[in-house]
């Protein structure tokens, strides 16, 4: 079984490293690449917002395909997805001019990728149903590792060689991500899993509710999902328009992939030591923690007046994202019996691209007519609101499990 456990961790590291990676290139340059295409900022913001309301359409029915069918699991679900992608990307090579073409292809593209997140984050719980022990957050520093990496490398190459960068390294990457889950998927079979299948699939679906019974069961949790949208709100405008902030204070496309590089790359102590500090600190605290960082940090991004401000500001990601990721992944684990899982993860999901959705286009908007001043304020506002509702309702969500 460690042997197992060994394997399953690491395939399984690799695979948010792949598709961190993919979201770099095709989410945090998604400004860069379309400016270069001729997109305003408000088209931007309103192909950012498209991609995320689809987004929300696709996450509830994936999770509730991956929760409830007894023949396509969640790693079937990714490797359909990936392939999807696949095609898109390659799509990126024939439409390569300002375009309606281009405009879907583009949103679409960006739309699986964030469908993609709450299947990945549930496959710790799918995998321990192996008996092997799955670490969360040691797997997923792999993704802010591989994040990290990719956005520097591609933020200069990006610099010395123009956007036309971006399609290629997306199509290698989704290339091997959709090999890796097959491999994932083979190691699955060979642990034994498919001979307790039929067992946890009886569980399963013994246990099994639709979407509107899970909103009624957890009336708590859905409202508290309405603050992490509100407070995430200035984290959707710092990934979707850091270039045009980082421009604001004098910098270029190779600072803002030296920024998302540094921030992925703080992420990982917090991930990797994520067992450890849990042991000590409970999941509600440390989401109280983040919910503060995160003011903190968009608030000195809002006063900073050069890139290295920017920079120092991305020392407290170390306690918003980087905590809150797996608190609140190993948060909705303890609170969901195992048939609303994945529509666990996926509401959290859902509900940050709500606030993508919001953030593109108000920001895009609030850029045109204001510029980055007025909308990192306004980022500010959203993110204390949204702090004071998740430090109210967090301690009041009791497991069932």
């Amino acid at each position: 079984m460690k042997a197992i456990s060994a394997k399953l961790n690491s395939e399984y590291g690799g695979i948010f490293a792949l598709y961190w990676m993919h979201y770099g290139v095709v989410a945090s340059f998604c400004s860069a690449y379309l400016i270069d295409k001729g997109y305003s900022n408000s088209e931007i913001g309103i192909i950012l917002a498209a991609a995320g309301a689809f987004s929300v359409f696709m996450q509830p029915i994936l999770a509730d395909i991956s929760d409830r069918s007894s023949k396509l699991s969640a790693l079937g679900v990714a490797q359909i997805s990936t392939a999807v992608m696949l095609v898109l990307n390659l799509a990126l090579f024939v439409f390569t001019r300002k375009s309606f073409a281009l405009w879907v292809i583009y949103m679409m593209l960006m739309a699986w990728n964030l469908a993609l997140q709450p299947l990945f984050n549930s496959l710790q719980r799918k995998l321990s149903e192996t008996g092997a022990k799955i670490n969360f957050g040691i797997c997923r520093a792999g993704g802010s590792l591989g994040f990290s990496a990719c956005t520097a490398v591609i933020g200069a190459a990006a610099d010395r060689n123009g956007v036309g960068v971006l399609p290629p390294a997306g199509v290698i990457l989704l290339s091997l991500l959709l090999v890796l889950l097959v491999i994932t998927a083979r190691t699955l079979k060979g642990s034994g899993e498919a001979g307790g299948k039929a067992e946890a699939a009886s569980e399963i679906m013994t246990e099994e509710i639709g979407i509107v019974e899970f909103i009624k069961r957890n009336k708590l949790f859905v409202l508290l999902n309405f603050f992490i949208l509100v407070l995430f709100f200035q984290n959707s405008i710092l990934n979707n328009f850091m270039f045009q902030i980082v421009e604001g204070v004098g910098g270029d496309t190779e600072d803002m992939g030296r920024i998302f590089s540094f921030m992925a790359f703080v992420e990982i102590p917090a991930l990797f030591f994520f067992d450890k500090i849990r042991s000590r600190f409970s999941c509600q605290t440390l989401l109280k923690v983040s919910a503060v960082a995160f003011v903190l940090k968009i608030a000195i991004i809002y006063l900073a007046k050069s890139v290295a401000m920017i920079f120092a500001a991305h020392f407290f990601h170390i306690f918003s994202f980087a905590l809150f990721l797996p608190a609140i992944v190993a948060f909705v684990n303890q609170i969901m019996e195992k048939g609303e899982l994945v529509k666990g993860q996926a509401l959290y999901t859902t509900a940050i691209t709500i606030s993508n959705i919001f953030a593109s286009i108000s920001g895009g908007l609030m850029l045109d007519s204001s510029g980055p001043g007025f909308m990192l304020l306004f980022s500010v506002g959203a993110a204390v609101v949204g702090c004071l509702g998740v430090l109210a309702l967090i301690g009041k969500i009791k497991e069932k499990n």
